[in-house]
């Protein structure tokens, strides 16, 4: 099916919209506008498909719109921001989209944005920072996006980002640690991270906390261990660590490090003797690792 009929915007009733798998798609009608039911709208693998027409920003129910895999996408409309209940916003594996509108933190209600594997995307807009229900940011596999907008500290209700093999980013904004509600913040294969912000510390809600590959990270910041909340931490194959800061031993909830092929790291503080909660503690292939603190000994829940 190459097009929809512009009779399609007479159904007044319709909630859901499934035009999946439909490859040969080339363009909606504007009469789309018109579905004012319409609840959730799928165009998963419409791969041919290049833009969405203006009108879309008039379906005032609208909830979940799926782009998966529209990987002939170029951009968003302006309009995109007047989806004013707009709850879910899935744009993976859009590989030709460039860059959002800023009329996009205009959505109030969004929870979910899914921009993972838009390799072509380089920045987000400052705007990102009034998506104040935002609770899941993927952005895993954007390996063209170089920095994040400090306004990303703005989004209080945040408790998922994920910036795995975005391989291009060479720092976080200061701004990350106003992100009071983030529980896991992913960082692996970020290959040219050179080091994280002190402000890490002030991640209150961190459970989880990924740098798997960070090979370019040298320390972490003393700040880490001001991270009451976090359970695990991975560090493996950070080849570049050669030591880890004795403020570490205040991590009073880990129970899981990986230190897998850290094979630079000489030595661990003594302070590990104070992990109560330990379970899980990886060495293998540190190759520089001559010998383990006595306080090991202390760590009643290996």
């Amino acid at each position: 099916m190459k097009e929809l009929p512009s009779s399609i915007g007479q159904l007044n009733a319709l909630r859901k919209l499934s035009l999946n798998g439909c490859s040969i798609l080339e363009e909606l009608p504007s009469s789309i506008g018109k579905l004012n039911a319409l609840r959730k709208f799928c165009l998963n693998g419409c791969s041919i498909l290049k833009a969405l027409p203006s009108s879309i920003g008039q379906l005032n129910a609208f909830q979940d719109l799926d782009l998966h895999w529209c990987s002939n996408l170029e951009k968003l409309p302006l309009s995109i921001g007047q989806l004013n209940a707009l709850q879910k916003l899935d744009l993976h594996d859009c590989s030709k989209l460039k860059e959002l509108p800023s009329s996009i933190g205009q959505l109030n209600a969004l929870q979910k944005l899914d921009l993972h594997n838009c390799s072509k995307l380089k920045e987000l807009p400052s705007s990102i920072g009034q998506l104040n229900a935002l609770q899941d940011h993927d952005l895993h596999g954007c390996s063209n996006l170089e920095e994040l907008p400090s306004s990303i500290g703005q989004l209080n209700a945040l408790q998922k980002l994920d910036l795995n093999s975005c391989s291009n980013l060479e720092e976080l904004p200061s701004s990350i640690g106003q992100l009071n509600a983030l529980q896991k913040l992913d960082l692996n294969s970020c290959f040219n991270l050179e080091e994280l912000p002190s402000s890490i510390g002030q991640l209150n809600a961190l459970q989880k906390l990924d740098l798997n590959s960070c090979s370019k990270l040298k320390e972490l910041a003393s700040s880490i261990g001001q991270l009451n909340a976090l359970q695990k931490l991975n560090l493996n194959g950070c080849s570049k660590l050669k030591e880890l800061h004795s403020s570490i031993g205040q991590l009073n909830a880990l129970q899981d490090l990986d230190l897998y092929w850290c094979s630079n790291l000489e030595e661990l503080p003594s302070s590990i003797g104070q992990w109560n909660a330990l379970q899980k503690l990886s060495l293998w292939k540190c190759s520089n690792l001559e010998k383990l603190p006595s306080s090991i000994g202390q760590l009643n829940a290996l």
